[in-house]
């Protein structure tokens, strides 16, 4: 091999080896790019649910300040019943859709957790709204309810007497002022009542009614 060969061999190496060094430098700034957008990502993923939980918190707040201040204790003990009835029915027809995911679906808690990432339960859960005449924000304002007044409410099922449908939903009427609320526990009530939500009738003609209180009283047997 003659000097000028050799000499060609090791410029040609020397040019690789920086090659290959700069190769692994922008290699490396990749990596740490891709590390830094994913963090940043992270970062953005979790701002977005603080405020999502902040706003959920806040509106929750309210609803209960608002039931606390408008009802008497009975008053959202029945509500409770009627709200606890509509999401235990949500609850078993989305199991029935679902059979062989059910074990799985112990509550309607770990169902809306499922469906973010379990398409058939998604699905499950929109034909089972759909079926009870119930949307995404009457489930929301529901489970927003039964978590608020969950603490301080035990479930009774309170015994069905002539007239009480018309007494609770006039009872809603005049206390709910959030129309989100109001009209989902206004669904709740007609869920449980007949089986399905319709259309959200508006206040009555005047008609005197029995108040709620005497309704539970009777189907409770007090004096």
């Amino acid at each position: 091999m003659s000097g000028e060969e050799g000499s060609s061999d090791r410029g040609f190496s020397s040019t690789m080896d920086r090659l290959e060094r700069r190769l692994d430098n922008i290699s490396c700034r990749f990596k740490e790019m891709d590390e830094a957008g994913s963090l940043l990502l992270e970062r953005l993923q979790r701002h977005r649910q603080a405020q999502q939980d902040q706003r959920q918190a806040q509106q929750d707040h309210a609803w209960a300040a608002l039931i606390r201040d408008s009802l008497s204790p009975d008053e959202v003990r029945l509500l409770f019943s009627y709200v606890s009835d509509t999401l235990l029915r949500c609850h078993s027809r989305v199991q029935e859709r679902v059979p062989d995911l059910a074990p799985g679906l112990p509550t309607t808690a770990a169902i809306l957790r499922r469906r973010l990432k379990n398409r058939r339960v998604d699905v499950a859960w929109r034909a089972t709204l759909g079926e009870l005449g119930l949307v995404e924000a009457d489930a929301k304002a529901l489970c927003g309810f039964f978590v608020t007044q969950g603490f301080q409410c035990e479930y009774e099922r309170v015994g069905r007497t002539p007239g009480q449908q018309g007494a609770v939903e006039s009872m809603i009427r005049r206390c709910v002022e959030n129309q989100v609320l109001r009209d989902s526990l206004l669904r709740a009530v007609q869920v449980v009542e007949k089986g399905q939500a319709g259309v959200i009738k508006t206040a009555g003609s005047g008609k005197q009614t029995p108040s709620i209180l005497e309704l539970i009283k009777q189907a409770e047997g007090r004096p």
